[in-house]
């Protein structure tokens, strides 16, 4: 299976337009089989009352990463849900950049497994951690265009390249 590029820019477009990502400023850079990287810049918002960046965020990131290096191997029509969550948090920081990784170790039909590291902008590991996601069938996301190039073949009016 070939992702479509176009698709693949839709649900990078998804994110940007989804509210709680909008809330702490996450981009999703990358997302392609297996594979996912997703940006933050941190600010005042996103620390506690000490002035050190709230572990919500890691977790968010790492949340986020596991779950879009694993759903390009979804089927067309599925959905997927973190069922686990595991992480370390392993440097403070106050500032600068986070850039998370996600990579799925294992997908399977019903259960995938993947895991996420977070560097800091001069690519120090801040945060690691897995997840455990469990398919979801009929329950994807249309948006009106083929998830792989190789749908795109019967159903030609629903590729966009």
């Amino acid at each position: 299976m070939t992702p479509n590029p176009a698709y693949v820019e839709a649900m990078r477009q998804l994110v940007r337009d989804s509210k709680y990502p909008q809330l702490i400023g996450m981009t999703l850079s990358v997302l392609e089989f297996d594979r996912s990287r997703l940006d933050l810049e941190l600010d005042a918002r996103h620390t506690h009352g000490f002035g050190v960046v709230h572990g919500g965020i890691f977790a968010a990131l790492i949340d986020s990463a596991t779950w879009w290096s694993a759903y390009m191997r979804l089927p067309a029509m599925a959905g997927m849900v973190s069922v686990d969550l595991k992480l370390n948090y392993l440097k403070a920081m106050t500032g600068g950049r986070l850039r998370a990784e996600g990579r799925c170790l294992r997908s399977g039909r019903q259960i995938s497994y993947a895991e996420a590291t977070v560097h800091d902008e001069t690519g120090d590991i801040v945060a690691h951690g897995t997840s455990t996601l469990m398919a979801l069938p009929d329950k994807g996301l249309d948006v009106g265009m083929a998830k792989f190039l190789d749908e795109c073949r019967p159903v030609p009016k629903r590729c966009v390249a």
